[in-house]
């Protein structure tokens, strides 16, 4: 574990360095207040430290409080070394923030076994975090393919059609969906048809820009929503997601199985209109692909509030 220690006093602070690595930790060393406040600043603080309370420029317990000013995570564990003594002391320094304080000279043995203690509070907040970021995702995505759920995937396309407001931009949206998915699971079992599911959203994530969301909408549908797109972008967009689904089959217990998708998309400038009518228009464009042969992509031009598809015929 990374511990960073904070002296002016050169022979104690390499004396302290030296203990600390002979216990097996990782030291950064700071020579004042000013050094290592900078360090505990950085995105990725160290989460141990120890701060002598006399240091120039920025003494211990301004650093202290300072980091404490600092929100979000990780937390850093901190505590005061000092010569002062007494409760008045102590007290201070825990209202700046401290989790602990020794005095100077300091006991070895104490000192280490807190240092264990502060350990097993690190590691405790580490596996709370963890659980609740576990807990977040299982809220948010799909358990089955990874990807978006419903609720998050619409709390996505919320936030780009504010942002289209704002800015004036495109957001494409595309309904997709497998073609035949039904025989999938009828000739070769659900569980094929599991494995279908997370290969093509793998493969639909591979597709898409960085930015690009892709959720499950249900069952075999898929809900794309791409930022910043136009109708031009999205012929490119979905014919890449069209090659990567048709071009190779998905594997299962020895089979090829052949699959295909089709696509609806619905292009919105400015963000006009509502979130469910964009979807509607992406949808009837994709029921207009499963008409027209399936395999490809209808593109429609979402209208402001009324939202009524205006479909091509071209094949992506």
């Amino acid at each position: 574990m990374k511990i960073l220690i904070a002296d002016d006093d050169a022979v104690a602070r390499r004396l302290l360095e030296a203990l600390l690595k002979k216990w097996g930790y990782d030291v950064l060393v700071a020579g004042d207040g000013a050094e290592a406040l900078a360090v505990l600043q950085r995105p990725e603080p160290p989460p141990l430290a120890i701060l002598d309370w006399m240091m120039p420029a920025v003494d211990g317990v301004e650093v202290c409080r300072r980091v404490r000013e600092r929100t979000g995570e990780p937390y850093i564990y901190v505590f005061l070394l000092t010569a002062k003594d007494g409760k008045a002391a102590m007290v201070h320094g825990l209202e700046a923030g401290a989790d602990d304080y020794l005095t100077k000279p300091f006991d070895q043995a104490e000192l280490q076994v807190r240092l264990r203690a502060a350990t097993r509070v690190l590691d405790l907040q580490a596996a709370l975090i963890a659980a609740r970021e576990r807990l977040r995702d299982q809220a948010t995505h799909d358990g089955l393919t990874g990807l978006w759920n419903r609720p998050a995937i619409l709390e996505e396309l919320e936030r780009e059609l504010a942002r289209d407001r704002r800015q004036g931009t495109a957001t494409t949206v595309v309904m997709a969906d497998l073609d035949h998915f039904k025989r999938i699971n009828d000739t070769y079992g659900h569980l094929a048809g599991d494995e279908v599911l997370r290969e093509i959203a793998s493969r639909m994530r591979a597709s898409v820009r960085k930015y690009d969301s892709v959720g499950r909408y249900g069952g075999e549908e898929f809900l794309i929503v791409a930022p910043g797109c136009d109708t031009e972008c999205a012929r490119g967009l979905t014919e890449g997601i069209r090659g990567q689904i048709a071009d190779a089959p998905v594997t299962f217990g020895g089979c090829l199985l052949p699959v295909t998708i089709s696509m609806g998309a619905a292009t919105l400038h400015g963000g006009l209109s509502g979130a469910a009518a964009l979807i509607q228009t992406a949808d009837e464009a994709l029921y207009g692909a499963k008409r027209n042969g399936r395999n490809r992509t209808e593109f429609a031009v979402a209208r402001a509030e009324a939202a009524q598809p205006s479909l091509g015929g071209s094949r992506s």
